[in-house]
């Protein structure tokens, strides 16, 4: 293995077998060496291989100015995200989670704090993926001696859940919002407070995940003529459930411009009288 260029003491760009760019780190790894030497592989420490030009790009500027430490622990907790979620993450999230780290690091030598507006609602609503800040947190304290606030627990689930859908953070926020209004608009249509830890408000929650992912992924699910007889049937059934899927029909309208399908009217209607009949009880 060839140095084809050295970005710092401990970082250096190499080719791998497809000569694609990668960036290889260990301590010591780059001094003194030039394009052309050999990498000693026994400091090797970890290797970065991103397919997509774009992020290849930002995180070798990115690896210029963060420590080394603290991008192998982005590695880490981005490992430790993919084995826990059995699934594979936007390749961004290498730039977009160690910057994030890196800043909040600094934030925390000053004790300036940042509160996320929507900390509740990610907890609730992606709980696997808090679990994940939760950890990150304790690896960071572990590993760099640095305790971070309960709040970078969510900053860090959001950074997962961008990966997982492959959406911006505007995106991301703008979902988690349009849940929480969903719900709003439910308990202030029915003057209810509904319950938080019953399985048909978890099963609602999930469903409005799935249902705003479509949305600004732009998934629409496609209607016919059964979903109208459906809808109709459920309109007579349950009409003050129709009426506030209704309401919510015209918020996500005049929210980002999106009409609701009859078939998703019907979901929602169905889980709304759910958690009223739960609470009617």
């Amino acid at each position: 293995m060839e140095v084809l260029k050295t970005i710092n003491n401990n970082i250096v760009v190499s080719l791998d077998q497809k000569n694609r760019e990668m960036i290889v780190m260990g301590r010591g790894l780059g001094f003194k060496k030039k394009a052309g030497d050999t990498i000693e592989e026994d400091k090797i420490e970890k290797i970065f291989t991103l397919n997509d030009k774009k992020s290849n790009t930002n995180f070798r500027k990115l690896v210029d100015d963060v420590p080394m430490e603290r991008i192998l622990v982005a590695s880490e907790i981005i490992e430790y995200a993919k084995k826990s979620l059995q699934k594979e993450l936007s390749e961004n999230i290498y730039v977009s989670l160690t910057d994030h780290i890196n800043l909040a690091i600094e934030r925390a030598k000053t004790e300036t704090e940042f509160q996320n507006p929507f900390g509740w609602e990610i907890k609730k609503f992606y709980y696997r993926e808090y679990l994940i800040g939760k950890y990150a947190i304790n690896v960071i304290k572990k590993r760099l001696g640095v305790t971070l606030c309960e709040d970078e627990a969510s900053f860090i689930a959001l950074h997962i859940i961008n990966a997982e859908l492959n959406l911006d953070m505007s995106r991301m926020v703008s979902m988690t919002k349009m849940i929480q209004d969903i719900l709003d608009i439910v308990e202030g249509h029915f003057r209810i407070r509904l319950n938080r830890n019953s399985i048909y408000f978890e099963r609602f929650v999930r469903h409005l995940k799935f249902f705003s992912q479509r949305l600004f992924t732009g998934k629409n699910i496609y209607e016919n003529k059964a979903d109208d007889e459906l809808l109709m049937l459920f309109t007579m059934k349950y009409p003050d459930a129709f009426e506030c899927t209704k309401k919510i029909k015209e918020y996500i309208y005049d929210t980002c411009g999106h009409e609701v399908s009859n078939e998703e009217m019907t979901y929602i209607t169905v889980h709304i009288k759910r958690l009223i009949s739960e609470i009617e009880v």
